[in-house]
């Protein structure tokens, strides 16, 4: 074998086996965010304060777990939206009405879920370098490359949006039962960060998708809301 192709896969197997335990971190990490995400949803989903704050705390319980498995993960934005997530659930569970409970709940709600989506872009990114290494000695390497490609940014849009959609049904709770004024803030809020980041240049392929998606999802909220003038 050529000497270039055996120094080629001694490179490949270094990088994979320096990685597995990186690799397992993210994925209890995710494990426990999405947990998180899920008692989020239902917190937001419940009319009973004391109930909101008790699955408040399983979330917040959840993310401290993640915090040192995030660190050896490596994926810093997720880590990142990960604190933010943590901030607005201590806020909840401090809130002394429904209504801003809920308001944080929902912003660590799109906190975790820009966490995930971090996440699973991290695990994107490594797919696509171990995958483009391990074909360094086909023939047809451009068109197999492509191919590859494909496959995961598929999946990745296929999970924003299932995320996404669960987004959305916290929101329109949120929407129908928060007081007009602050839910319209709060959808101001995020359109205009979504905007902020469609604006960064180094954005991959996941972030513009989720923050384009963010965006259409709370601007159709935002416009059922109204002024607030009669209300």
């Amino acid at each position: 074998m050529n000497k270039t192709y055996i120094y080629s896969y001694a490179i490949v197997a270094f990088l994979l086996f320096s990685s597995f335990k990186g690799s397992t971190e993210c994925e209890y990490a995710g494990a426990n965010i999405d947990f998180a995400r899920t008692k989020t949803e239902k917190a937001i989903a419940i009319d009973d304060i004391n109930q909101a704050r008790y699955l408040a705390y399983k979330a917040l319980n959840a993310i401290e777990k993640s915090k040192k498995q995030l660190e050896i993960c490596g994926c810093e934005f997720a880590e990142q939206n990960l604190l933010e997530g943590l901030k607005n659930l201590k806020l909840a569970t401090k809130a002394t009405t429904l209504d801003a409970t809920r308001i944080y709940l929902l912003r660590s709600l799109e906190n975790t879920m820009g966490s995930l989506n971090a996440l699973q872009d991290h695990h994107l990114h490594k797919v696509k370098f171990n995958e483009n290494m391990a074909i360094i000695d086909t023939v047809d390497t451009a068109s197999n490359g492509s191919a590859i490609a494909k496959k995961p940014v598929k999946l990745l849009y296929q999970k924003i949006d299932a995320s996404l959609e669960k987004y959305s049904v916290s929101l329109s709770k949120v929407v129908e039962t928060v007081n007009c004024k602050e839910a319209r803030a709060f959808t101001s809020r995020i359109i205009e960060h979504c905007e902020k980041e469609l604006l960064r240049d180094n954005l991959s392929e996941g972030k513009i998708y989720y923050n384009l998606r963010t965006k259409e999802i709370t601007l159709a909220a935002h416009r059922r809301i109204g002024t607030c003038a009669a209300k």
